[in-house]
């Protein structure tokens, strides 16, 4: 099933070994390739010189120890033959007088080619030019190997065959160290997935660094980075090995295993082929590095394999987070909270600097956007340095404003020191329907629109009236769905928001109120965010509680914050998005749910361009935006058809 939304399943392997004991270690190698195998892995990656170990020292040069490895090298092919997974894995092999620390890529009982190791290090730590080669030195580029002719030289691209098509390559342990590793042109040239089967010893700190380089790399290439490392069955005569294998995408790293393991241990991840692309297709530095690498594509070799595999498991090796504008751990709150506030007061402050206007203006409703808002100008005037008086908040009740957001925002205001006006908008709004012919009973579009441009009418001309700079309050997912009203509280003078979706808007709070505020300001914003998401257009029920609740007319926030990261973000199709929201929200929300709100999302989306195409000024806060100036252009008569169809 998941190969359908074009997964390719990795497995990192780290074997037992011990250094001269080629049975042993073949042993090892075959019981986790099978292993990984039934757990439907595509390619198996194995740790360098993983058939005698890395450790062999001078024993490379022993005829015995070649041989042998030679021997085992032919055992694992033979097993391949039987088992669906490529695999990729490490030896010594001799060729032209010289000896190379290559991988040899496995697949169905045949060799499917052989990368030698490029950049051979020679300091305190490795001495491995006092025994290898490097592909550097090569004469001819192909090797006899049981038989067959096969591809002998760091530039080979594999390719499956199969309705996936994606490419992979390989560069062994110190080549990723230099300067310009070969993984960068493999990219370049196709490659999507790099593998890396390496010996890297333990120091301190040293993991940590490496993981880091791991990760930039995966992002510099703009694809997935597959890493094996040798575990503690090495030779500790002088250094330690740990065993550290890790798994990387565009940037994030996916999977890491332990270290220091004394028996043998598997990762496995599901590489997202639609995410690589989509990247590398809207990267146009990507596209751009290709040329100058033009004369040397001749250089390249491609190799294709046929893959025959099967779905063994309807798991899904890859962690779907079900809130994907939220950051994912604790350490990473304060940091990712502390930025974005940081982006968008920076924002503002800098537009008022611009202006040279000191005062803003806010409507506050005591809901979650303009409660955000209304911190980030706080924010934006401690940057400046600015008095709070200038910072002017009004609060309109209307025909479905309940009591409790009415009294949060003036509390709010209250114990934050910024002073707070009531504009009770019900007669005027009453007057309107009588000039226009309204009824005033009937809770229909114009009903609830005239409320919200009544309030913006009183917005900007107070904000004339003083001076001010008119702070908008909505957010990404209000402008993704169109939910504002046109000319209503869709238009402001500066839209703080305009980048923060609403299941961030409701973290930042929760992190304002539980890490900044004084105890009584962190009290009225937790009521505010438990307090359910309204527009409050419609009369409050007959209790004077909120009667009209956003998310039953429009679908849960979170789904369609879901939706619109990955359809935007990576373009992913809806049957996709589908299988994706499934794994996120398992138990939360049913298929047909899903498929209902998801229906609802393109709908809205297609449908409420024309607004987004007038958004005001505000700032991009992450990945995602959907300004018509900058990161999202579309035709306001664009057609969904394609989109629900796919549903």
């Amino acid at each position: 099933m998941f190969r359908k939304f074009n997964f390719v399943r990795v497995a990192a392997a780290i074997p037992e070994t011990q250094p001269g004991d080629v049975e042993k270690n073949v042993h090892h190698i075959i019981k986790l390739l099978v292993e990984s195998s039934e757990k439907g892995a595509d390619i198996v990656l194995f740790p360098e010189l993983s058939v005698t170990s890395y450790t062999c020292g001078d024993l490379f040069r022993q005829k015995a120890l070649l041989d042998s490895a030679l021997t085992g090298l032919e055992h694992i092919k033979d097993a391949t033959k039987d088992i669906t997974a490529i695999c990729i894995v490490g030896i010594p092999l001799m060729k032209d007088t010289m000896l190379f620390n290559t991988a040899v890529c496995l697949h169905r009982g045949s060799v499917l080619g052989v990368v030698p190791k490029t950049f051979i290090p020679n300091n305190n730590e490795y001495y491995e030019m006092r025994w290898f080669a490097s592909a550097n030195e090569i004469r001819k580029t192909d090797i006899e190997l049981f038989g067959e002719t096969v591809p002998f030289k760091s530039e080979l691209i594999f390719t499956s065959s199969d309705r996936r098509n994606f490419s992979f390559a390989i560069e062994i342990c110190e080549d990723l160290w230099s300067v310009i590793p070969p993984s960068s042109r493999h990219s370049l040239q196709g490659a999507e997935i790099i593998f890396n089967p390496s010996a890297s010893n333990e120091l301190a700190g040293k993991a940590s660094y490496r993981k880091r380089l791991i990760i930039n790399q995966s992002g510099i290439c703009l694809g997935a980075y597959v890493y094996a490392s040798s575990g503690t069955g090495e030779s500790s005569t002088d250094t330690v090995y740990g065993g550290h294998a890790l798994v990387a995408e565009n940037g994030k790293l996916l999977a890491e295993s332990k270290r220091f393991l004394q028996n043998s241990q598997i990762i496995f991840h599901d590489i997202d082929l639609d995410q690589i692309r989509h990247d590398r297709i809207n990267n146009s530095a990507f596209s751009k590095g290709q040329r100058p690498l033009d004369n040397k594509r001749e250089t390249y070799s491609h190799i294709s394999a046929k893959f025959i595999t099967q779905d063994v498991t309807k798991e899904l090796y890859r962690h779907i987070d079900p809130h994907p504008f939220v950051p994912g751990t604790l350490q990473n709150r304060k940091l990712r909270c502390e930025e974005i506030l940081s982006i968008q007061s920076s924002g503002l402050a800098t537009r008022l600097k611009h202006t040279g206007i000191k005062n803003t203006l806010l409507g506050l409703s005591g809901g979650l956007d303009s409660t955000l808002a209304l911190l980030v100008t706080v924010e934006a005037y401690k940057k400046l340095s600015l008095n709070y008086d200038g910072i002017y908040c009004i609060t309109m009740p209307g025909l479905g404003t309940s009591n409790r957001t009415k009294n949060n925002a003036t509390a709010l205001c209250r114990e934050l020191g910024i002073a707070i006006q009531t504009v009770d908008i019900i007669s005027s709004v009453r007057q309107h329907f009588k000039d226009i012919g309204h009824d005033g009973q009937t809770t229909d579009i114009v009903y609830e629109n005239s409320q919200a441009r009544e309030r913006t009418q009183i917005l900007m001309d107070t904000a004339n009236m003083k001076n001010a700079l008119v702070i908008g309050t909505g957010d990404l997912s209000e402008f993704a769905l169109g939910w504002c009203t046109y000319n209503g509280d869709q238009m402001s003078m500066y839209a703080v928001n305009s980048g923060v979706p609403k299941t961030l808007v409701s973290y930042l709070i929760t992190y304002y109120a539980e890490s900044r505020a004084e105890n009584a300001v962190s009290k009225i914003l937790k009521d505010i965010l438990d307090t359910p998401i309204s527009p409050e257009l419609l009369p409050p029920d007959s209790e004077g509680n909120i009667s009209q609740i956003t998310e039953d007319t429009i679908g849960p926030y979170e789904l369609h914050d879901f939706f619109l990261y990955y359809a935007v973000r990576f373009g992913l199709p809806p049957q996709k998005i589908i299988f994706l929201a499934e794994k996120a929200f398992k138990g939360k929300y049913t298929n047909k749910s899903i498929i209902k709100w998801l229906r609802v999302f393109y709908q809205r989306f297609f449908s409420q361009q024309f607004k987004r195409s007038a958004v005001p000024d505000g700032p991009k806060v992450g990945t995602i935006a959907l300004s018509p100036r900058a990161d999202w252009r579309m035709p306001s008569d664009a057609s969904p058809s394609a989109w629900l169809k796919d549903l």
